[in-house]
């Protein structure tokens, strides 16, 4: 599985958060700042993030976004799932709308299924505290370990 930009924005920015946890509201200019992300980009992820119930957003001088939850209760596939709406390597393994896969007998839909199905389980069982305090030192001016 390759994440996408924004999966890795979106991970990058909920371990700043998930480090700074009980802090209150902290800036998307800061969380940009410290991960080198894009804040427009971080920006409309947030949207996503905010809707899925992952973050609260406060508006004014002190506002900014904070988890909504404590990071051991926030998984990895949550916080795909809230920017991409699914972690499923092929749409068909969803069963949603694509009967024709089945009718057809097609041969992959089988295996790719149990692969998305391990994927996702792998991913729920990854929690948010894990990527945010267990990473390896990096060194300092070295690159992030999920780069843009």
């Amino acid at each position: 599985m390759k994440l996408s930009a924004k999966e890795r924005t979106s991970l990058r920015a909920m371990a700043e958060l998930a480090r700074r946890y009980g802090q209150g509201p902290i800036p998307l200019s800061e969380v940009a700042a410290t991960e080198r992300l894009r804040l427009p980009y971080l920006e409309r992820i947030a949207m996503d993030l905010r809707k899925a119930g992952l973050v609260i957003s406060v508006r004014g001088a002190k506002g900014g976004y904070y988890l909504s939850r404590a990071p051991e209760t926030i998984t990895v596939g949550d916080i795909i799932r809230a920017v991409e709406h699914s972690v499923l390597l092929i749409d068909c393994a969803s069963g949603v709308g694509y009967d024709y896969c089945r009718e057809t007998g097609c041969a992959a839909h089988r295996v790719l299924a149990s692969i998305s199905e391990r994927l996702e389980e792998a991913l729920d069982g990854a929690t948010l505290a894990a990527i945010a305090f267990e990473q390896p030192a990096v060194a300092k001016g070295a690159p992030p370990c999920l780069p843009d």
